[in-house]
């Protein structure tokens, strides 16, 4: 359902009127609670009122498309429900999302996708994609031309985007290693699995794990980075040459897809007393928590990560730009066997 002035109210501990006059820009409200009300209705994705002036002035239906990666479509298929579940939500106005995939990581890929939305003249665009010049360029160009973006999942900050939908990736960094520090005080050689170079999140996320392990002061070394381009058989290959060129390696730092890969090669040297660290909850990582493999994983609320992009690219075409909007941070969220789904 649609969040309503009446939903607003009852979390901020105030009357419906109170929350009508800050939405309409009247006066009467104390500045602290009108910003703590403003920014109450953003988080909730509230549509305001106008929405339908607005939409009937319009002469082109609202169509907003989605680009992902197509190697991590197990993880993605979260992010969808929750551009899914916008949709709904918002189909008393007709808006439709549309949703597509990138095939790799090459900067001409995206490029070139991103620029396919872009003639196709949609209303808004919600991308999970490179944070290249390149790629920063294009986007800056598309919203140059009217068109919102908005970054889900992996930031491009240096684009123009109009928000960022997604986890804070230092912050999970850091977590897994403290959860890390808590199973062992040995010292790590580490090998570090990055899906792409390119990619903002997978580099904060072995950021933050870094700091963290100096933090906790665990003794540690990286060993090496390899990228599994998030192909469970790139991982599996890159892995297993990694560990049979230094076998001193007992941590295995996974930033993004290819967890099934990585597994393999360590079933297949015999190595399942290495440390795993891995982030999501897809089925293969939920597979090897079960086997005990792998002893916590680290999630960020994909299905809302969609949700809430959408809504930002509405609320802004509401807004008709007039007031910026603020990223919206996922929780960070520890799962392990005892709470996991099977």
């Amino acid at each position: 359902m649609s969040v309503t002035i009446k939903d607003i109210a009852l979390k901020a501990g105030v009357s419906r009127g109170t929350v009508d006059r800050v939405l309409h820009n009247r006066a009467g409200v104390n500045p602290e609670v009108a910003e703590k009300i403003r920014k109450l209705a953003d988080e909730m994705g509230f549509v305001p009122n106008k929405a339908g002036k607005i939409l009937a002035a319009r002469k082109q239906p609202i169509k907003f498309a989605c680009l992902l990666p197509a190697r991590a479509k197990p993880f993605f298929e979260d992010v969808i429900k929750g551009f899914k579940r916008a949709q709904k939500e918002l189909s008393d106005y007709g808006v439709t999302v549309d949703v597509s995939f990138v095939k790799d990581f090459k900067t001409e890929s995206h490029v070139k996708a991103i620029n396919k939305l872009e003639q196709n003249k949609y209303s808004g665009l919600c991308l999970t994609t490179l944070d290249t010049p390149e790629v920063q360029l294009t986007v800056h160009n598309i919203i140059e031309k009217g068109i919102p973006v908005v970054s889900v999942n992996t930031d491009i900050p240096d684009s123009g985007r109009i928000c960022y939908v997604g986890t804070d990736y230092a912050r999970s960094g850091k977590t897994a290693a403290g959860m890390l520090c808590l199973t062992t005080s040995d010292r790590l050689e580490i090998l570090v699995i990055t899906g792409s170079y390119n990619i903002r999140g997978h580099k904060e996320r072995i950021r933050g794990f870094v700091e963290g392990l100096e933090e906790h002061k665990i003794k540690h070394n990286i060993v090496t980075t390899i990228e599994s381009e998030d192909d469970d058989e790139t991982a599996y290959v890159r892995t297993l040459d990694a560990l049979k060129a230094t076998p001193g390696i007992n941590c295995v730092f996974i930033a993004a897809a290819g967890v099934g890969g990585v597994c393999r090669a360590l079933k297949k040297l015999n190595r399942t007393n290495t440390h795993v660290v891995v982030f999501d909850e897809t089925p293969s990582t939920k597979e090897f928590i079960h086997s005990g493999l792998i002893k916590f994983t680290i999630g960020q609320e994909p299905e809302m990560q969609g949700y809430m992009g959408i809504m930002r690219l509405f609320s802004w075409l509401m807004e008709e730009g007039k007031r910026s909007s603020t990223d919206y941070i996922t929780q960070t969220i520890i799962k392990i066997r005892e709470n996991i789904a099977e």
